[in-house]
């Protein structure tokens, strides 16, 4: 039996929502064989609420994220963003050209001449600050469907799950 955790990574304690916590999806989804897959699949379509949500703001859950990252941690290099995030070089590069464009986040050469330092704008600080209320409303509502439980479990399991992925 192939082994998931590192001897040394503690143990870690899930209950499945569906059963302890009264939560029942009006539509069944079909669980697939790949744990990439129902991870994308939960990603896409949480994502898809919180871009509902994020619309009238006229910002997508994605360009948020970066916002509300430089927001918390200042000046940052582009390979540190992406470390943080998870991201790839292609996709940060592609989604930091739309915040740059929009004029929310100006980028300038670091001490190493290959290396590019991240931050807001004054007018990208104003955008995440419009942003964040409605990025609460999804929050709140995504907690409200999970239950207070559920939420935890969510938040800690995918960090975890995170955690471990990136270290293997």
């Amino acid at each position: 039996m192939q082994q998931y955790l590192p001897e040394d990574a503690g143990s870690m304690y899930i209950h499945t929502m569906k059963q302890s916590y009264g939560v029942k999806p009006r539509k069944e989804i079909v669980p697939l064989p790949c744990a990439c897959a129902n991870l994308r699949r939960a990603a896409r379509i949480v994502t898809q609420r919180y871009d509902q949500e994020l619309q009238a703001d006229g910002i997508k859950a994605t360009q948020f994220t970066l916002l509300q990252a430089l927001a918390r941690v200042g000046n940052i290099s582009q390979g540190a963003l992406g470390d943080l995030l998870g991201l790839d070089s292609t996709t940060l590069t592609r989604t930091l050209a739309l915040l740059r464009k929009s004029g929310w986040i100006q980028a300038k050469p670091g001490e190493d001449r290959r290396e590019v330092r991240l931050t807001l704008t004054s007018e990208g600080k104003r955008k995440y600050q419009d942003a964040l209320h409605s990025w609460q409303s999804a929050q709140r509502r995504l907690r409200s469907v999970l239950g207070e439980a559920g939420w935890k479990q969510m938040m800690e399991s995918t960090v975890f799950t995170a955690a471990l992925a990136q270290e293997h």
